[in-house]
């Protein structure tokens, strides 16, 4: 299984209700995201299931993830994602959902980084998981504690047209 891990693009710094789960992604945001998914797309990333935090921020980057990469289920939220989730509890999300071809999760960080080494079995393992980044890790088994290999990570500058 493809686990691919995309971190929301910038946000506003506040929401008009001073609720951090109602902060919405910025255009430049957006742009951010448009690029990296344009560049997964054209890597022939195709997302089988996606899985959302609740947070705006995030189903708007899912949303965009849909449209881009061409998914047309179901998107799906998932507490487990929200920032302060813990690795183990997004891995048995996607333990319960092993027979996904590919699964692409929207979320946050710090949850983001702690659970890349921890797909990795690395858990002191330091990622520096920018905003709007899309990270590959495969899965061949879903034991308790995954073993997954890295595949790639795109930022936003690396997909930046020079």
């Amino acid at each position: 299984m493809q686990i691919l891990l995309l971190r929301h693009g910038i946000a506003a710094e506040r929401a008009p209700s001073g609720r951090d789960a109602d902060r919405a992604l910025t255009g430049e945001g957006t742009k951010k995201l448009r690029l990296v998914l344009g560049a997964a797309k054209a890597a022939g990333v195709s997302p089988s299931l996606i899985l959302t935090s609740p947070y705006r921020r995030a189903r708007e980057t899912a949303e965009l993830a849909a449209e881009v990469l061409g998914y047309t289920g179901k998107i799906v939220e998932c507490p487990a994602l929200e920032p302060g989730g813990s690795p183990q509890e997004a891995w048995q999300e996607i333990r319960a959902r092993r027979d996904e071809a590919a699964i692409l999760l929207a979320g946050h960080e710090p949850l983001f980084s702690a659970l890349t080494a921890h797909l990795l079995g690395a858990p002191t393992l330091q990622v520096d998981f920018k905003k709007g980044a899309l990270v590959r890790v495969d899965a061949g088994s879903f034991g308790p504690s995954p073993r997954c290999v890295l595949r790639w990570m795109l930022t936003p500058r690396l997909c930046q047209a020079e």
